[in-house]
């Protein structure tokens, strides 16, 4: 897979210049379907695909506005905009100045390296794993919106549980009726990217019956209605959060290109006991996926 997610980005490299990109052309070179090839790039890269072209574009664009050697219009044109301040506004956007600017002080301006996927394999660790067909079910809990951090305490994500008190913790627990059991954490991705930053919903809640009816008691928390599907099933154990979020990076990083599976839309579901920082704690990560057929393979 990774040899053909690195084909497909050699053929975005190529039509850099092009006024649009042709991603459904990238993603069969891929083998895959236009939305796994922007979801799985999102998960590899950190950022959209639709992000990453406008970086490689700009900073290709960027040499040659700080050369000289031709105009701006003439380099504008060459890819792929039809007009001066359309490349201006996309410049600025990358670089954080105008090419005008730049060209006349010589500015310093932001470089994308080009990408390329491969797949880091350390003998002394395994990830343990199984497969699960769960029926729907509900996320019954309060949820808040939060930026993305890859590394180390989320400090809105832990003021927010802070928030919740006890009472609200307990009249949870209380609607817990199914697999994952007890109070889980979950993050539902409000689009492609997982750059960090990237603002998703939070999740504190338990899993319920679809038909479950919430008393009156219940009626100040949200409710996520999540349809039947696979879920893939992670057990980690290690230091709280820097194990967790290793793990979530070794799912898409080693365990999607090795297997025959693709994410799918939906929350990502954790259960983790203890939760203090810095303590060793048991956990469980469920990702919502399903199976790539021979022919996507």
């Amino acid at each position: 897979m990774l040899e053909g997610l690195n084909r497909a980005l050699d053929h975005v490299e190529r039509h850099l210049a092009d006024r649009e990109v042709d991603v459904a052309e990238a993603a069969r070179i891929a083998a895959t379907s236009e939305y796994h090839f922007r979801r799985l790039f999102s998960a590899l890269a950190g950022m959209p695909l639709s992000v990453y072209v406008r970086r490689r574009r700009m900073t290709l664009a960027g040499a040659e506005v700080l050369s000289g050697e031709r105009t701006l219009l003439d380099v504008a044109v060459s890819y792929g905009y039809g007009s001066g301040e359309a490349f201006a506004r996309a410049f600025r956007s990358v670089h954080g100045i105008g090419p005008g600017e730049a060209r006349r002080d010589g500015a310093a301006l932001v470089s994308q390296p080009r990408m390329s996927f491969r797949v880091v394999i350390e003998g002394s660790s395994s990830m343990r794993y199984r497969i699960v067909e769960q029926d729907a079910f509900r996320l019954v809990g309060r949820k808040a919106r939060i930026p993305l951090v890859h590394e180390g305490v989320n400090p809105a994500g832990a003021a927010f549980v802070e928030s919740l008190g006890v009472e609200t913790i307990v009249r949870m627990k209380a609607l817990s009726d199914r697999e994952p059991a007890g109070v889980l954490s979950a993050v539902e991705h409000l689009s492609e990217s997982r750059e960090e930053g990237a603002e998703v919903d939070y999740w504190i809640g338990v899993a319920t019956g679809p038909e479950a009816e919430l008393s009156e008691d219940s009626d100040a928390l949200d409710v996520l209605d999540v349809p039947a599907g696979t879920w893939a099933v992670f057990d980690d154990h290690g230091p709280y959060p820097s194990a967790l979020q290793e793990l979530w990076r070794d799912v898409f990083t080693q365990w999607f290109p090795s297997n025959p599976y693709t994410s799918r839309p939906g929350p990502e579901l954790l259960r983790t006991q203890p939760v203090e920082i810095g303590t060793n704690t048991d956990s469980q990560l469920w990702i919502p996926v399903e199976r790539i057929t021979r022919s996507e393979a």
